[in-house]
C-alpha cells in the first residue's frame, strides 16, 4: 500500500509540476515568508549509469522549483521538485531492433546510443549554512521514472543527423532512491539570494526490472543555480 500511496504522490507532483513553475513566477512573495524560501533551481547535471561498459556521462539540462525551510538559525532542510531530472549514459554501443535496413545503417563504425531516462525528483536535503555565505547539504532523493529510450544516431552527412527511437520505459522500476550531498554559496549578504553550488546524487537502487549482470545503479554530478522568487533585500549582518 505505500508503495503505491507514493507512486501516485509523485504522478500528482509530476502532473502540476509545469503548471507550478509558472505559478511560482507570479507568486514567490506568497510562498516566500521570513522561514521559507522559494524558487527556481537548474542547471545542467552529468549523468551516468555504473556497469553499463562502455559507455560516457550524458549532459542534461535540469529545471524545478525549491523550498529550503529554516529550522534553527543556521540549519535548513531543503527540498522541492526537479521536474527536469533525467538520468542515463552516452555513447553506447548499438544493439539489434527489429528493422534489417536500420540494423545495417546504425551498426556501421560511427552509431551509437545515447540513453535516457525522464524522471520527477524530489530531493529531501538537511542544509548547514556556516560563514555567512556558504553551505553544505545532505540526505535523500526520490525519484518517478516518466519516459525512458534508448536514440540511436549515426552521422551520414552531419554529425548525428540520423537518429531513430527506441521506447524502453517498461525496461525500467517506476521509483528510484538515492543520496544527494552537495556544497554552494550565495551569491551575496542578502539572506535570500541567488547562489551556486555542486551536488552529486548516486542511486541505491538496480532500476532494472530484469538484471542478471552487475547493478545498473544511476548516478549524476549536478552543476546548478538557484533564484529565490519575490523576496526582499536585507542584508545578513557580520
Amino acid at each position: 500500500m505505500k508503495r503505491y500511496l507514493l507512486a501516485f504522490v509523485f504522478m500528482v507532483t509530476g502532473y502540476v509540476a509545469n503548471s507550478q513553475i509558472l505559478i511560482s513566477l507570479l507568486l514567490g512573495d506568497v510562498l516566500n515568508s521570513d522561514k521559507i524560501e522559494f524558487g527556481l533551481d537548474g542547471g545542467v547535471n552529468f549523468a551516468k549509469i555504473a556497469n553499463l561498459e562502455p559507455s560516457e556521462s550524458l549532459r542534461i539540462f535540469n529545471l524545478g522549483f525549491y523550498f529550503d525551510i529554516r529550522l534553527k538559525q543556521q540549519l535548513m532542510l531543503h527540498t522541492g521538485v526537479l521536474v527536469k531530472s533525467n538520468q542515463g549514459a552516452d555513447k553506447l554501443n548499438t544493439y539489434p531492433i527489429n528493422n534489417p535496413y536500420l540494423n545495417s545503417l546504425f551498426s556501421s563504425g560511427s552509431g551509437y546510443v545515447t540513453r535516457k531516462i525522464n524522471n520527477f525528483s524530489v530531493p529531501i536535503l538537511m542544509k548547514y549554512r556556516f560563514a555567512t555565505l556558504f553551505h553544505v547539504e545532505a540526505g535523500p532523493m526520490l525519484a518517478l521514472r516518466t519516459r525512458g529510450y534508448d536514440e540511436f544516431k549515426i552521422s551520414v552527412v552531419d554529425d548525428d543527423d540520423t537518429s531513430y527511437k527506441v521506447d524502453i520505459k517498461d525496461n525500467y522500476k517506476r521509483i528510484d532512491a538515492g543520496i544527494m550531498c552537495g556544497a554552494g554559496m550565495k551569491l551575496s549578504k542578502v539572506p535570500k539570494s541567488s547562489q551556486i553550488g555542486i551536488r552529486y546524487y548516486y542511486g541505491l537502487i538496480d532500476p532494472l526490472k530484469v538484471n542478471s549482470g552487475d547493478a545498473q545503479n544511476f548516478s549524476s554530478l549536478y552543476l546548478y543555480f538557484s533564484i529565490p522568487i519575490g523576496v526582499t533585500s536585507t542584508v545578513i549582518e557580520n
